[in-house]
Protein backbone atom coordinates (compact mmCIF):
# COMPACT_ATOMS: atom_id res chain seq x y z
CA UNK A 1 0.00 0.00 0.00
CA UNK A 2 3.05 2.25 0.11
CA UNK A 3 2.58 2.90 -3.63
CA UNK A 4 -1.01 3.98 -3.07
CA UNK A 5 0.04 6.46 -0.38
CA UNK A 6 2.64 7.96 -2.71
CA UNK A 7 0.06 8.30 -5.47
CA UNK A 8 -2.34 10.04 -3.08
CA UNK A 9 0.37 12.58 -2.24
CA UNK A 10 1.07 13.21 -5.94
CA UNK A 11 -2.64 13.67 -6.68
CA UNK A 12 -3.04 16.10 -3.79
CA UNK A 13 0.00 18.08 -4.96
CA UNK A 14 -1.30 18.31 -8.54
CA UNK A 15 -4.76 19.32 -7.28
CA UNK A 16 -3.18 22.19 -5.36
CA UNK A 17 -1.30 23.27 -8.48
CA UNK A 18 -4.51 23.05 -10.49
CA UNK A 19 -6.26 25.38 -8.04
CA UNK A 20 -3.44 27.92 -8.46
CA UNK A 21 -3.45 27.77 -12.27
CA UNK A 22 -7.27 28.05 -12.33
CA UNK A 23 -7.10 31.14 -10.12
CA UNK A 24 -4.38 32.64 -12.33
CA UNK A 25 -6.53 31.94 -15.41
CA UNK A 26 -9.42 33.91 -13.91
CA UNK A 27 -7.13 36.78 -12.90
CA UNK A 28 -5.65 36.91 -16.42
CA UNK A 29 -9.17 36.91 -17.94
CA UNK A 30 -10.13 39.89 -15.76
CA UNK A 31 -6.93 41.77 -16.61
CA UNK A 32 -7.34 40.95 -20.31
CA UNK A 33 -10.73 42.67 -20.43
CA UNK A 34 -9.23 45.79 -18.86
CA UNK A 35 -6.25 45.66 -21.24
CA UNK A 36 -8.58 45.30 -24.23
CA UNK A 37 -10.59 48.31 -23.09
CA UNK A 38 -7.37 50.33 -22.73
CA UNK A 39 -6.26 49.19 -26.19
CA UNK A 40 -9.62 50.09 -27.74
CA UNK A 41 -9.54 53.55 -26.16
CA UNK A 42 -6.11 54.27 -27.62
CA UNK A 43 -6.71 53.03 -31.17
CA UNK A 44 -8.89 55.94 -32.45
CA UNK A 45 -6.24 58.51 -31.52
CA UNK A 46 -3.43 56.36 -32.86
CA UNK A 47 -5.23 55.71 -36.16
CA UNK A 48 -6.32 59.33 -36.67
CA UNK A 49 -2.89 60.82 -35.98
CA UNK A 50 -1.45 58.22 -38.40
CA UNK A 51 -3.85 59.52 -41.05
CA UNK A 52 -2.79 63.12 -40.41
CA UNK A 53 0.89 62.16 -40.64
CA UNK A 54 0.10 60.38 -43.92
CA UNK A 55 -1.33 63.63 -45.32
CA UNK A 56 1.67 65.64 -44.13
CA UNK A 57 4.18 63.09 -45.48
CA UNK A 58 2.50 63.02 -48.90
CA UNK A 59 2.13 66.79 -49.12
CA UNK A 60 4.87 69.25 -50.00
CA UNK A 61 5.04 71.51 -46.96
CA UNK A 62 7.48 74.37 -46.60
CA UNK A 63 9.11 72.46 -43.75
CA UNK A 64 10.04 68.76 -43.86
CA UNK A 65 10.86 67.29 -40.47
CA UNK A 66 14.17 65.45 -40.05
CA UNK A 67 12.28 62.36 -38.84
CA UNK A 68 10.63 62.13 -42.26
CA UNK A 69 13.83 62.11 -44.34
CA UNK A 70 15.22 58.84 -45.72
CA UNK A 71 18.99 58.37 -45.78
CA UNK A 72 21.54 55.66 -46.39
CA UNK A 73 21.35 53.02 -43.65
CA UNK A 74 24.59 52.43 -41.76
CA UNK A 75 23.17 51.77 -38.29
CA UNK A 76 19.71 50.68 -37.11
CA UNK A 77 17.69 51.06 -33.94
CA UNK A 78 15.04 48.67 -32.60
CA UNK A 79 12.42 49.48 -29.95
CA UNK A 80 11.37 46.04 -28.65
CA UNK A 81 8.27 45.65 -26.47
CA UNK A 82 8.07 42.51 -24.29
CA UNK A 83 6.30 41.62 -21.06
CA UNK A 84 7.63 42.17 -17.54
CA UNK A 85 6.49 38.73 -16.32
CA UNK A 86 6.44 35.21 -17.68
CA UNK A 87 3.87 32.38 -17.67
CA UNK A 88 2.45 33.59 -21.00
CA UNK A 89 3.44 30.71 -23.28
CA UNK A 90 5.58 31.50 -26.30
CA UNK A 91 4.50 35.14 -26.57
CA UNK A 92 7.89 36.68 -25.80
CA UNK A 93 10.11 34.06 -27.39
CA UNK A 94 8.18 34.20 -30.69
CA UNK A 95 8.67 37.98 -30.85
CA UNK A 96 12.33 37.78 -29.86
CA UNK A 97 13.00 35.07 -32.46
CA UNK A 98 11.46 37.32 -35.12
CA UNK A 99 13.63 40.24 -33.97
CA UNK A 100 16.81 38.14 -33.89
CA UNK A 101 16.15 36.84 -37.42
CA UNK A 102 15.44 40.38 -38.65
CA UNK A 103 18.54 41.79 -36.98
CA UNK A 104 20.68 38.99 -38.42
CA UNK A 105 19.80 40.03 -41.98
CA UNK A 106 21.27 43.48 -41.30
CA UNK A 107 24.26 42.27 -39.28
CA UNK A 108 25.19 40.02 -42.22
CA UNK A 109 25.38 43.23 -44.28
CA UNK A 110 27.73 44.83 -41.69
CA UNK A 111 24.98 47.14 -40.41
CA UNK A 112 25.20 47.68 -36.65
CA UNK A 113 22.12 47.67 -34.40
CA UNK A 114 21.16 49.56 -31.23
CA UNK A 115 18.39 48.25 -28.96
CA UNK A 116 15.79 50.01 -26.82
CA UNK A 117 14.06 47.45 -24.58
CA UNK A 118 10.65 47.92 -22.99
CA UNK A 119 9.85 45.06 -20.58
CA UNK A 120 11.92 42.81 -18.31
CA UNK A 121 11.80 39.73 -20.52
CA UNK A 122 13.53 41.49 -23.40
CA UNK A 123 16.23 42.77 -21.04
CA UNK A 124 16.80 39.27 -19.63
CA UNK A 125 17.03 37.78 -23.11
CA UNK A 126 19.54 40.27 -24.52
CA UNK A 127 21.56 40.18 -21.30
CA UNK A 128 22.44 36.58 -22.13
CA UNK A 129 22.17 36.73 -25.94
CA UNK A 130 24.15 39.96 -26.31
CA UNK A 131 23.40 43.23 -28.05
CA UNK A 132 24.06 46.96 -27.78
CA UNK A 133 21.29 48.12 -25.41
CA UNK A 134 21.14 51.93 -25.28
CA UNK A 135 17.85 52.42 -23.38
CA UNK A 136 15.41 50.37 -21.29
CA UNK A 137 12.09 50.74 -19.49
CA UNK A 138 10.67 48.17 -17.07
CA UNK A 139 7.47 47.57 -15.07
CA UNK A 140 5.19 49.24 -17.61
CA UNK A 141 3.21 46.34 -19.13
CA UNK A 142 0.17 46.19 -16.80
CA UNK A 143 -0.42 49.90 -16.20
CA UNK A 144 1.48 51.70 -18.97
CA UNK A 145 1.86 55.46 -18.86
CA UNK A 146 3.35 57.57 -21.62
CA UNK A 147 5.55 59.32 -19.05
CA UNK A 148 7.32 55.99 -18.36
CA UNK A 149 8.22 55.61 -22.04
CA UNK A 150 9.22 59.12 -23.11
CA UNK A 151 12.80 58.80 -21.79
CA UNK A 152 13.57 55.67 -23.82
CA UNK A 153 11.80 57.03 -26.90
CA UNK A 154 13.79 60.28 -26.67
CA UNK A 155 17.09 58.38 -26.56
CA UNK A 156 16.28 56.70 -29.87
CA UNK A 157 14.89 59.84 -31.55
CA UNK A 158 17.91 61.90 -30.47
CA UNK A 159 20.19 59.21 -31.90
CA UNK A 160 18.33 59.42 -35.22
CA UNK A 161 18.40 63.22 -35.39
CA UNK A 162 22.11 63.25 -34.53
CA UNK A 163 22.84 60.73 -37.28
CA UNK A 164 23.86 57.90 -34.93
CA UNK A 165 21.11 55.63 -36.33
CA UNK A 166 19.53 55.90 -39.76
CA UNK A 167 16.33 53.94 -39.24
CA UNK A 168 14.25 52.82 -36.24
CA UNK A 169 11.97 49.79 -36.09
CA UNK A 170 9.23 49.00 -33.56
CA UNK A 171 8.71 45.35 -32.57
CA UNK A 172 5.73 44.15 -30.52
CA UNK A 173 2.94 41.59 -30.45
CA UNK A 174 -0.29 42.61 -32.17
CA UNK A 175 -3.58 41.49 -30.61
CA UNK A 176 -5.80 39.76 -33.19
CA UNK A 177 -8.08 37.85 -30.81
CA UNK A 178 -7.84 35.87 -27.60
CA UNK A 179 -6.26 32.89 -29.36
CA UNK A 180 -4.02 34.78 -31.79
CA UNK A 181 -1.21 37.26 -31.11
CA UNK A 182 1.13 38.05 -33.99
CA UNK A 183 4.75 39.26 -33.54
CA UNK A 184 5.16 42.34 -35.75
CA UNK A 185 8.15 44.47 -36.78
CA UNK A 186 7.44 47.74 -38.59
CA UNK A 187 9.37 50.87 -39.50
CA UNK A 188 8.84 53.71 -37.05
CA UNK A 189 11.38 56.30 -38.21
CA UNK A 190 11.74 57.80 -40.76
CA UNK A 191 7.98 58.05 -41.00
CA UNK A 192 6.62 55.90 -43.76
CA UNK A 193 3.93 57.74 -45.79
CA UNK A 194 0.45 56.25 -45.65
CA UNK A 195 -0.23 54.09 -48.72
CA UNK A 196 -3.93 55.06 -48.79
CA UNK A 197 -4.91 55.83 -52.37
CA UNK A 198 -6.84 58.87 -51.18
CA UNK A 199 -3.52 60.46 -50.22
CA UNK A 200 -1.79 60.07 -53.58
CA UNK A 201 -2.57 63.58 -54.73
CA UNK A 202 -0.40 66.46 -53.47
CA UNK A 203 -1.95 68.96 -51.15
CA UNK A 204 -1.09 70.70 -47.90
CA UNK A 205 -2.58 72.13 -44.72
CA UNK A 206 -2.78 75.82 -43.88
CA UNK A 207 -0.56 76.06 -40.80
CA UNK A 208 -1.24 78.37 -37.88
CA UNK A 209 1.20 79.03 -36.29
CA UNK A 210 4.08 78.18 -38.67
CA UNK A 211 4.52 74.72 -40.18
CA UNK A 212 7.79 74.01 -38.36
CA UNK A 213 6.29 74.37 -34.89
CA UNK A 214 3.18 72.34 -35.66
CA UNK A 215 4.89 69.55 -37.60
CA UNK A 216 7.62 69.11 -34.96
CA UNK A 217 5.03 68.65 -32.23
CA UNK A 218 2.80 66.44 -34.38
CA UNK A 219 5.57 64.09 -35.48
CA UNK A 220 6.86 63.53 -31.94
CA UNK A 221 3.34 63.00 -30.57
CA UNK A 222 2.74 60.51 -33.36
CA UNK A 223 5.86 58.48 -32.52
CA UNK A 224 5.07 58.52 -28.80
CA UNK A 225 1.50 57.42 -29.57
CA UNK A 226 2.72 54.52 -31.72
CA UNK A 227 5.07 53.22 -29.02
CA UNK A 228 2.45 53.66 -26.29
CA UNK A 229 -0.16 51.84 -28.36
CA UNK A 230 2.35 49.04 -28.99
CA UNK A 231 2.89 48.69 -25.22
CA UNK A 232 -0.87 48.70 -24.55
CA UNK A 233 -1.50 46.15 -27.29
CA UNK A 234 1.33 43.96 -26.05
CA UNK A 235 -0.25 44.09 -22.58
CA UNK A 236 -3.52 42.74 -23.98
CA UNK A 237 -1.56 40.01 -25.77
CA UNK A 238 0.20 39.13 -22.50
CA UNK A 239 -3.03 38.61 -20.56
CA UNK A 240 -4.64 36.63 -23.39
CA UNK A 241 -1.58 34.39 -23.72
CA UNK A 242 -1.38 33.98 -19.95
CA UNK A 243 -5.07 33.02 -19.74
CA UNK A 244 -4.63 30.39 -22.47
CA UNK A 245 -1.42 29.06 -20.87
CA UNK A 246 -3.05 28.76 -17.43
CA UNK A 247 -6.13 27.05 -18.92
CA UNK A 248 -3.85 24.59 -20.69
CA UNK A 249 -1.96 23.97 -17.44
CA UNK A 250 -5.23 23.38 -15.56
CA UNK A 251 -6.46 20.97 -18.24
CA UNK A 252 -3.15 19.08 -18.20
CA UNK A 253 -3.29 18.86 -14.41
CA UNK A 254 -6.80 17.39 -14.67
CA UNK A 255 -5.59 14.77 -17.14
CA UNK A 256 -2.65 13.87 -14.88
CA UNK A 257 -5.01 13.53 -11.90
CA UNK A 258 -7.28 11.19 -13.86
CA UNK A 259 -4.31 9.04 -14.94
CA UNK A 260 -2.89 8.85 -11.42
CA UNK A 261 -6.29 8.01 -9.96
CA UNK A 262 -6.65 5.17 -12.46
CA UNK A 263 -3.18 3.88 -11.55
CA UNK A 264 -4.00 4.21 -7.83
CA UNK A 265 -7.29 2.29 -8.27
CA UNK A 266 -5.46 -0.48 -10.14
CA UNK A 267 -2.81 -0.62 -7.41
CA UNK A 268 -5.48 -0.79 -4.71
CA UNK A 269 -7.45 -3.44 -6.60
CA UNK A 270 -4.29 -5.52 -7.04
CA UNK A 271 -3.50 -5.21 -3.34
CA UNK A 272 -7.03 -6.25 -2.36
CA UNK A 273 -6.96 -9.21 -4.78
CA UNK A 274 -3.62 -10.33 -3.37
CA UNK A 275 -4.91 -10.15 0.22
CA UNK A 276 -8.02 -12.15 -0.70
CA UNK A 277 -5.86 -14.76 -2.42
CA UNK A 278 -3.69 -15.09 0.68
CA UNK A 279 -6.74 -15.43 2.93
CA UNK A 280 -8.35 -18.05 0.67
CA UNK A 281 -5.04 -19.89 0.36
CA UNK A 282 -4.62 -19.90 4.15
CA UNK A 283 -8.21 -21.15 4.72
CA UNK A 284 -7.70 -23.95 2.17
CA UNK A 285 -4.51 -25.02 3.91
CA UNK A 286 -6.35 -25.32 7.25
Amino acid sequence: MAGTKELRKQIASIQNTQKITSAMEMVAASKMRKAQERMARGRPYSDHIRSVIGHVANASPEFKHSLMIEREVKRLGYIIVTTDKGLCGGLNINLLKAVVNDVKTFVDKDIEVDLCLIGNKGAQFFRSYGGNVVAASNHVSETPAISDLIGSIKVMLDAFEEGQVDKIYLANNVFINTMTQVPTIRQLVPLDPDEDTELKHRWDYIYEPEARQLVEGLVKRFIEAQVYQAVVENGACEQAAKMIAMKSASDNAGEMIDELQLIMNNERQSAITQELSEIIGGAAAV
